[in-house]
């Protein structure tokens, strides 16, 4: 997923657009918190022009909320609704099931 996305920044001059604007609206957000010269400048994620990690684009589309981040609203829709049901749990174990927390 990540390497199709990658391939569409550079062939979809609109998605690249997109992205490139959730890149700066990431920069600006975390900016409103505080700097940090290590990091400015730089978003996350492979923003602005390639895709490297998904849960990163995903938090930044439930931050937000859709329509900032393409990528992470595509992402994030992907996972579909498996996570409503609760925490992960081991394969074949109950949900409702007691299990060790360590």
């Amino acid at each position: 997923m990540m390497r199709d996305m990658t391939e569409r920044l550079g062939s979809d001059p609109e998605l690249a657009t997109a992205y490139l604007a959730a890149h700066e609206d990431y920069l600006r957000r975390r900016g409103e918190l505080g700097e940090v010269a290590e990091i400015d400048g730089i978003s996350a994620g492979g923003m602005p022009t390639r895709v490297k990690c998904l849960h990163v684009l995903i938090g930044h589309s439930l931050a937000v909320g859709p329509g900032v981040n393409p990528l992470g609203d595509e992402a994030l829709e992907a996972l579909g609704h498996w996570w409503t049901a609760g925490p992960c749990v081991p394969s074949g174990v109950p949900r409702d099931e007691p299990r060790d927390e360590r």
